[in-house]
């Protein structure tokens, strides 16, 4: 659709969106959603419809209009709170791996996600590492571009830099920040905390009324938003340097809390003792008492680790990864709750004797395994 109507992937991909939430178009597919007309698309493909300033109406849509049509338009700002969810069950990202929606202001989070896309709101997911802020991001939006955010980061790595091609010669390599802007595409600003304040600036004229940047660097380029360019960022605000500036927070006109849902870990049976104990060390967190408790990548990791090398090996690798001045903490939790006489990080012990070396199942020695051949 995008190569035929000559527009970018992203505006074609929100006007596919808008006409599914008002039922003149069908949904289907998880991750990557397909569109599929219905008794209603020929109807609405005769009158256009614009959003008021400030939506962003999708390209696609807004290159057919001709008039302003002020009561659709206002009917289209008032998002109806009994529309059917377009996403309810597992999604899979564009990894391959499933997302498990969770609630959201009484909607699925991906379709609360998507509709904050929608009215061009961006939106500052934040709570501690592993929790699954990227991955609910990667779900909503399959067109995502991501920026890993650190203390290094520099405003290269978001608009871009000359870098030297193959014949030696030097040519301008955009960034994500531009290539998310021209494309419309969502960008995740992933540790924006970690980002120096002076390199996020360059991000906030795409983010306001001006929807522009200047690539100073490439000759002064001014780069325009399309529609359908939409920002997120992630904050883990009990990482060492993570600092949520005013400038920063004031451009995230929502902010969502994210925390892990034990019960979806229960869901994925992950072992319920080890559950059990993350929610007593996550309570001690909340009340100050702790500075860290397994999340949900921890507890994956878990059941992981326990498939392939046994519960006891588990467990001691759950108490090593936890910071050393909370492993005691942690270590009491999992003897309590699982009933082990005692449970330390998991070691290398002393140097194994060749005869020491196990055999592999229902083999019985090189002797028994040259007759078998």
């Amino acid at each position: 659709m995008a190569r035929q109507l000559g527009h970018s992937h992203g505006a074609v991909r929100n006007a596919a969106l808008t006409l599914v939430r008002r039922g003149e178009a069908d949904q289907s597919g998880s991750g990557q959603p397909e569109f599929r007309a219905n008794a209603k698309t020929a109807a609405a493909a005769q009158t256009a419809v614009i959003s008021p300033p400030g939506t962003h109406a999708p390209r696609a849509q807004a290159a057919t209009a001709r008039t302003t049509l002020p009561t659709a338009a206002t009917a289209r700002t008032t998002l109806p709170t009994a529309a059917t969810p377009r996403q309810t069950g597992p999604i899979r990202r564009t990894g391959g791996q499933l997302y498990h929606p969770r609630e959201l202001a009484d909607l699925p989070d991906v379709e609360a996600l998507n509709r904050l896309r929608d009215a061009d709101v961006p939106v500052l997911l934040y709570g501690p590492p592993g929790t699954g802020k990227t991955s609910l991001v990667e779900a909503a939006f399959p067109d995502l571009l991501t920026v890993a955010g650190d203390g290094d980061t520099t405003v290269g790595d978001l608009i871009g830099e000359y870098t030297q091609d193959d014949a030696g010669a030097y040519v301008f390599q955009y960034g994500p920040l531009v290539t998310a802007m021209t494309e419309g595409r969502a960008l995740l600003i992933d540790d924006a905390t970690l980002i120096s304040p002076k390199v996020l600036a360059a991000l906030y004229p795409a983010m306001d009324g001006r929807r522009q940047i200047q690539v100073k660097a490439h000759k002064g380029e001014a780069i325009k938003a399309e529609p359908g360019f939409y920002v997120v960022a992630g904050h883990n605000p009990g990482v060492h340097g993570a600092v949520l500036t005013e400038a920063l927070s004031s451009r995230f006109s929502v902010q969502i809390q994210v925390g892990t849902d034990y019960d979806l870990a229960l869901a994925l049976r992950i072992d319920g003792r080890v559950v059990r104990v993350a929610r007593h060390l996550a309570r001690q967190v909340e009340l100050g008492e702790l500075g860290w408790a397994p999340q949900l990548r921890e507890l994956l990791s878990y059941q992981k680790t326990e498939a392939v090398l046994g519960t006891k090996a588990a467990l001691a690798n759950l108490v090593g990864i936890a910071p050393v001045e909370d492993r005691d903490a942690v270590a009491a939790a999992v003897i309590k709750a699982v009933g082990v006489k005692e449970v330390a990080p998991l070691t290398l012990g002393k140097q194994l004797s060749a005869s020491a070396v196990r055999q592999p199942p229902g083999s019985t020695g090189s002797a028994h395994r040259g007759r078998s051949r």
